[in-house]
C-alpha cells in the first residue's frame, strides 16, 4: 500500500470499465476508500464486490454525468459515506469518429456533454468542499487527441479533449495552492471507449490504430503516481502513449 494514498476518499466517474475500472481496482489495492459513479448499475456493483471481497471499502451510485444532479449524489454519496472527498477523476468520456461533413448534430452535442459538461459538474459538485477541507484533487482525463487534432473524423472529440485541458489548466491556476490539479492526457488504451464509433470507416480505421492498444492499468499506475505525490506537489499533465504509436 501507498502511505499517501492508503485511506484517501477518491471518487471516480465512468468506473464500470476500462480507466475507471482499473484505477479503481489499483487504488483500491493501495487502500483508497472509493465512490464509484457510472449508468451501468448492475457493473459497478459486481466491481465493488469485488473490491469488498478483498477487504476494500467502497460505494457506488448510478451517474450520468451529464446530468449535474447525478453527479452532485455521487459526491453527497461520497460524504454521507466517508465524510469527506480527496479526490476526483473525472474519466467518463465518449468518443464518436466520423467526417465532420456527415454532421453527427447529436454526437457531437454527447461529446460536449459528457467530455467537457460532465468535468464541468464534477467541479461544481466537489470544488466548494475542496475549499472548505483546504485540501483536494482533482484528476481529468483527456487525450492524446487534446495535444494534437485527432484529424480526419476526429475533429470534435479533439475540441473537446483540448477543452478539459483547459479547463485544468485555469482551475489550477484559479484554486491552486492547496487543492491540486492533474490531466491525464493516454493515447491508445483497451478501453470500451472506442465502441463510441458507429460510423462505419471511420471505426475500421479506429479498430486498426487500436491495435497497438496498452493495457488500462497503465493509465491507472498514472493516476496513483499523481495522487501519492506528497500534499505540496501537483504532477500537473501526465501523457502516456504505446511506445509504438506515432500519433
Amino acid at each position: 500500500m501507498s502511505k499517501n494514498i492508503e485511506g484517501k476518499v477518491v471518487v471516480i466517474t465512468g468506473a464500470s470499465s476500462g480507466l475507471g475500472e482499473a484505477t479503481a481496482r489499483h487504488l483500491a489495492a493501495q487502500g483508497a476508500s472509493l465512490v464509484l459513479g457510472a449508468r451501468r448499475l448492475d457493473r459497478l456493483q459486481a466491481i465493488a464486490a469485488e473490491i469488498r471481497a478483498a477487504g476494500g471499502k467502497v460505494e457506488v451510485a448510478a451517474t450520468d454525468v451529464a446530468r449535474q444532479a447525478d453527479v452532485q449524489a455521487l459526491i453527497d454519496t461520497a460524504v454521507r459515506a466517508f465524510g469527506r472527498v480527496d479526490v476526483l477523476v473525472n474519466n467518463a468520456g465518449y468518443m464518436a469518429i466520423a467526417p465532420l461533413a456527415d454532421t453527427r448534430v447529436q454526437e457531437w452535442d454527447r461529446m460536449i456533454d459528457i467530455n467537457i459538461k460532465g468535468v464541468l459538474y464534477g467541479i461544481a459538485a466537489v470544488l466548494p468542499l475542496f475549499q472548505k477541507q483546504e485540501s483536494g484533487h482533482f484528476i481529468n482525463i483527456a487525450s492524446v487527441a487534446g495535444l494534437k487534432v485527432f484529424s480526419p473524423g476526429g475533429t470534435v472529440y479533439s475540441g473537446t479533449k483540448f477543452a478539459v485541458r483547459a479547463i485544468s489548466e485555469g482551475l489550477r491556476h484559479e484554486v491552486g495552492g492547496k487543492i491540486r490539479t492533474t490531466t491525464i492526457e493516454p493515447g491508445a488504451v483497451d478501453t470500451e471507449l472506442k465502441q463510441g464509433v458507429s460510423h462505419t470507416e471511420s471505426r475500421k480505421a479506429v479498430d486498426d490504430f487500436y491495435q497497438i492498444a496498452i493495457g488500462a492499468d497503465a493509465v491507472a499506475r498514472a493516476i496513483a503516481y499523481a495522487i501519492e505525490q506528497p500534499s505540496d506537489v501537483d504532477i500537473n499533465e501526465i501523457v502516456l502513449r504505446p511506445a509504438a504509436q506515432d500519433f
